[in-house]
């Protein structure tokens, strides 16, 4: 450290010891830290996490004894293998600076990875107990699997075992589309790639799934730890599509197993959760179709032997038309006779009535009704002469009155198109008016001003009052009299005093009357 201390030029003679500026000081410090501890690995436990809005993280490292203050710069937090968080136990990369402005030393942490997988268990731990406590986890909230789905999703690697059972197992019990999304399922890029294969389904990018599984091959807890990222978690919760999780074996627990619609033990679990046995429902629907017959059968029977039973109760058929068929013959038989009988009855009744008709009496008949009617039409034709006379000489007066109207009516339409010239006329006369009005008024107003008791205040004079009498002449005061001026700007109260007489006032001449010129 003696060599990066810079020797003050202005040391004071006979001393040894030279003066440093603060700056130089904290300098010499920086330079000395980070040389020394330019690389350092440094475990504790995370405290007093802050997440600067430049994007920078600060927090603090500490243990049971001590404690030191740490930065993440913007750059590093993304590339970060565990992210920090408050209470988690970790074990970090960097090097040693300090920070001149507050004297302080910290660690600017390059890379952080959790310390061991108690550390891991514990983080996932709290972020259960928080998602639990938004309602992620509630048994109401999960979306019930199709019956028989058309098409199933599948979110997983493409290569391995894992792929080849789900595809084996979906074509042996149900038979339908698959689409398989390739994604890493280990590492950092794990957790992106699902969440972005469960958006892409339901996004409507590739045909729509039914359901979907997200599946991965048993392993340990750090290569599931993708699967307990909770964007993820998040993600798959607010799919709209059916999600089952089948990631590890069946002693295996991640995150999104909580949130996710269903969880498989296994991913040939998952395929049988998603799809139905179609040899089951082909046994199925036979057996009802034979409980079906069965029943048919069983109907049709029982209502042959009702019907057996009921035709018991009935009389015969032929017993019902012979009688029928006795009555039909008797009525028959007296037709023939009454038709007879009926049209020799109707063949007198006319030949009586034939023989007293005529020609003459017609012709009687004929004339009387002529008479008749020319003597109707005379009448008719003096009625409506008689009407027509009533009728006019009762509109002669209506005439006169509907004509003296027509003629009024006329006046009034005359009158009503001289209103808008007598409108405007008016306008413009109570414009006139208003003018004449208001100079009228402003004269007023100046005589006013003019007039007023206080102008002669605003010209330096001022108002004289004895015992609130206003006093106009000087003969009138007093010595010793108390006397109120009023000026302008206010009120002040004198005493009279002695003083020379007023000057007598002189008489005014007369003044000669103005002589008229003469007009001529």
């Amino acid at each position: 450290m003696p060599n990066d201390l810079l020797t003050a030029a202005d040391s004071p003679a006979g001393s040894n010891a030279p003066a440093y500026s603060v700056s130089e000081l904290a300098g010499a410090l920086k330079r000395t830290l980070e040389q020394t501890y330019d690389h350092v690995r440094l475990r504790g436990e995370i405290s007093k996490v802050t997440r600067h809005a430049s994007g920078h993280v600060y927090l603090t490292l500490k243990d049971d004894k001590a404690n030191i203050d740490g930065v993440i710069w913007k750059g590093q937090v993304s590339r970060l293998q565990t992210q920090p968080d408050y209470g988690l136990e970790v074990i970090v990369t960097g090097r040693i600076t300090t920070f001149p402005a507050s004297s302080k030393y910290q660690i600017v942490i390059e890379q952080m990875e959790a310390a061991g997988v108690g550390a891991l268990l514990a983080q996932l731990e709290r972020l259960k107990q928080k998602l639990n406590a938004e309602g992620l986890f509630r048994p109401e909230r999960k979306k019930p699997l199709p019956f028989a789905p058309r098409t199933i999703g599948v979110i997983t690697s493409p290569t391995g075992a894992v792929i080849r059972d789900i595809l084996h197992r979906i074509r042996d019990r149900w038979p339908c589309r698959v689409i398989v999304w390739p994604v890493v399922v280990q590492g950092d890029a794990a957790p992106p790639q699902v969440i972005n294969a469960l958006r892409g389904f339901e996004s409507g990018a590739v045909p729509r799934p039914d359901v979907i599984i997200v599946a991965r091959g048993g392993g340990s807890v750090e290569d599931l730890w993708p699967f307990n990222d909770e964007a993820l978690a998040r993600a798959v919760f607010e799919c709209s599509i059916p999600v089952i999780s089948a990631v590890g074996h069946e002693t295996d627990t991640t995150l999104i197993d909580h949130v996710s619609d269903r969880r498989a033990p296994t991913p040939t679990g998952a395929a049988e959760l998603a799809t139905p046995v179609i040899g089951e429902l082909r046994a199925f629907a036979a057996d009802l179709e034979r409980r079906r017959q069965a029943c048919m059968s069983r109907g049709l029977e029982t209502r042959r032997e009702k019907l057996a039973l009921l035709a018991r109760a009935l009389p015969r058929p032929t017993d019902l038309i012979d009688t029928a068929q006795q009555r039909l013959d008797f009525v028959a038989q007296r037709l023939a006779g009454s038709l007879s009988q009926n049209l020799n009855l109707h063949g007198n009744a006319f030949t009586k009535a034939s023989a007293r008709l005529s020609p003459l009496l017609l012709t009687r008949q004929v004339d009387q009704s002529r008479q008749r009617l020319n003597h109707a039409g005379q009448r008719l034709d003096g009625g409506l002469k008689s009407h027509v006379d009533r009728a006019t000489a009762r509109f002669a007066p209506l005439e006169g009155r509907l004509d003296g109207a027509l003629t009024r009516r006329l006046a009034i339409a005359k009158q009503h198109a001289r209103l808008p010239d007598l409108e405007r006329r008016m306008d413009d006369a109570m414009q006139r008016l208003l003018v004449r009005q208001s100079e009228r008024l402003q004269r007023l107003d100046q005589l006013r001003l003019s007039l007023s008791p206080t102008r002669p205040l605003d010209l330096g004079f001022a108002l004289v009052e004895r015992d609130g009498h206003v006093v106009t002449q000087a003969a009138g005061v007093s010595a010793g009299d108390v006397l109120t001026l009023t000026f302008k700007d206010g009120k002040t109260t004198v005493t009279a005093g002695e003083g020379s007489p007023p000057p007598k006032s002189q008489p005014k001449k007369p003044t000669p009357p103005p002589q008229q010129g003469s007009l001529f």
